[in-house]
């Protein structure tokens, strides 16, 4: 029953951790023997944790929190988006399922452009034209049928019990909620479950009855649930109230693609993530691979030599994402160029931390033959050691924000993600070219990470974060917060972070990031700070050297870690 998986996490909110185990502190990291699951959601992960105590697998847990988020965190959790996932077997195989969103048939270069050739921001980013073909519940079907054990349907009654009884929402869930009213009413003139007429107060209940249909479709019919029949429909529907091009054929044609994982290394530690058309896997292994020398641990956590290092290394390998990085399926992407360690070494060998690089003289790399934030992640890891890192999204925060009529789930509005015109910024300020273009059927370029880390043949670490364009730089300082500066796992999601994107050309740095001596230094030579709010929400499992599983979950939102 609902009521029984709401009081297990709140008791397990309360006790700062789950466990029929053995569970110890750890300066505030919970750790765990038989399985972890860290998600954005204290509810969702604790659908994760009853899962696996079932006997289900990392990817059965996966499936059933998926769905779960796309209940109990309607911002981001979704099956109107799309994601990907990194794989890593209990055996060290690897693998990564590519269910990213696409551009529908009927999509075109200049779509999002005025008579003057000027981008129409809030087309891209409100409203049906704005979404592209989700993607989400085909990836968890693939999944399912290739590593899951448990039955599909089993999978789905939580969601399903979460979606047609209620949950009582969070602090934060009832602020947001309240925040984006007024776009939900502008874009949702049918209602919506999320549009009350009285203000949203924590621990009111969110019933969503037509979500709950649409999740018994799918826990009977598989995909067909969603991409044919009635939900199918509603979708088509929807996108003739407003400018939707999405076609009955995109649903039908649609299709996950399991692609071979990006794989690296940083001393001595294999680095498994996310190929293009995600630009995370490549530029955090560029990034990591262009700061390899750099003496880290001895200048220490954002000291004055680090920041600039890794500064510098961003501001380089965001030039070359902007040039080369989108679908490979559509676009020859440099993948072995630029994940080459030599290459990037090299890329940082005319560097000098005395001073700040100019991002006007930074130039993407060229190579002979080529041309030229909101989302959730959740990292699982069960009692045999098979791991998942999953990051999903519906771009901006609560996506287009239209909330399919009949079936209860919002939009994505990912095509905001393309390169509307090259050299203009999407709504993370990140830039693009031909190689992000719009183009029918073609899936637009992600910063998603997802994540696995193993050293000496055993798995080390499970990690990824939501963020738009800062989520590469917030999962390499997670990383290098744990290799380089030793920090635990709760410590390295905890700790204050900075981002730089070749352009615009300054450092964006959390209240608590960088200390304002080295603030002052960065300054006199040149770099620009600018100060902004949170960035990222990374859940992390560090895997220790006797088994055990150490996780933390982000304090920047209602993230929860649970394990048993």
């Amino acid at each position: 029953m609902i009521k029984h998986l709401w009081l297990f996490a709140v008791v397990c909110y309360i006790t700062t951790g789950c466990s029929t185990s053995q569970r110890t502190h750890n300066q505030d990291a919970e750790i765990f023997n038989n399985g972890a699951v860290v998600t954005a959601h204290p509810l969702a992960s604790a659908v994760g944790v009853e899962i696996l105590q079932k006997g289900g697998n990392a990817i059965d847990a996966t499936v059933a929190v998926q769905f779960a988020l796309a209940v109990v965190y309607p911002n981001a959790g979704n099956i109107g988006g799309g994601g990907f996932m990194v794989y890593r077997g209990k055996n060290g195989e690897v693998a990564s399922l590519d269910f990213r969103e696409k551009a529908p048939s009927s999509a075109s270069r200049d779509m999002y452009l005025d008579k003057e050739n000027n981008p129409i921001v809030d087309l891209s980013l409100y409203g049906q034209l704005a979404a592209g073909v989700p993607g989400s519940v085909a990836g968890m079907d693939e999944a399912h049928k290739k590593q899951g054990s448990l039955p599909w349907k089993e999978l789905l009654g939580p969601a399903i019990r979460l979606a047609k009884e209620g949950f009582p929402i969070t602090t934060q869930q009832a602020s947001e909620f309240n925040r984006y009213k007024e776009r939900f009413q502008q874009h949702n003139k049918q209602g919506a479950a999320i549009i009350k007429e009285t203000e949203w107060k924590e621990g009111d209940l969110f019933v969503q009855e037509q979500l709950a249909e649409t999740l018994e479709r799918i826990a009977q019919y598989g995909r067909d649930g969603f991409y044919k029949g009635p939900t199918a429909d509603y979708i088509i529907a929807e996108m003739k109230r407003g400018n939707g091009i999405i076609s009955h054929k995109d649903l039908e044609d649609y299709q996950a693609i399991w692609r071979t994982p990006i794989v690296g290394y940083y001393k001595n530690n294999k680095i498994i993530s996310m190929p293009p058309p995600s630009s995370g896997g490549v530029a955090l292994l560029a990034l990591l691979q262009s700061v390899e020398n750099y003496p880290l641990k001895q200048w220490g956590f954002q000291s004055d030599s680090t920041v600039r290092a890794i500064v510098e290394a961003e501001r380089r390998v965001y030039a070359d994402r902007a040039t080369h990085l989108g679908d490979p399926d559509y676009y020859k992407v440099p993948v072995a160029e630029l994940t080459d360690a030599t290459f990037n070494k090299n890329r940082m060998a005319g560097v000098s931390l005395a001073k700040a690089t100019d991002s006007e003289q930074v130039k993407a790399s060229t190579f002979p033959g080529y041309e030229s934030e909101e989302t959730t992640h959740f990292s699982i890891v069960d009692k045999d050691g098979n791991a998942v890192s999953l990051t999903t999204t519906i771009n901006g925060s609560y996506g287009s924000c239209v909330w399919v009529d009949g079936a209860g789930f919002l939009l994505n509005n990912e095509m905001d993600d393309f390169s509307v015109k090259p050299g203009s910024p999407n709504m993370y300020g990140l830039l693009g070219g031909k190689a992000n273009a719009i183009e029918p059927g073609k899936r637009m370029l992600s910063a998603m990470t997802p994540t696995i880390i193993e050293k000496d043949g055993k798995l080390k670490m499970v990690v990824g974060t939501p963020g738009g364009s800062t989520i590469i730089t917030s999962v390499l300082q997670t990383i290098l917060n744990v290799l380089e500066f030793d920090m635990t796992a709760q410590e390295s999601v905890r700790a204050a972070r900075f981002h730089h994107q070749w352009k615009p050309d300054h450092i964006d740095v959390e209240e608590k990031a960088i200390d304002t001596k080295t603030r002052a230094s960065l300054e006199k030579d040149g770099y620009k700070i600018n100060k902004r709010g949170a960035i990222g929400r990374v859940e992390n499992i560090v895997v220790l050297p006797d088994g055990r599983l150490q996780t933390g979950a982000d304090p920047r939102g209602d993230d929860k870690a649970m394990g048993y």
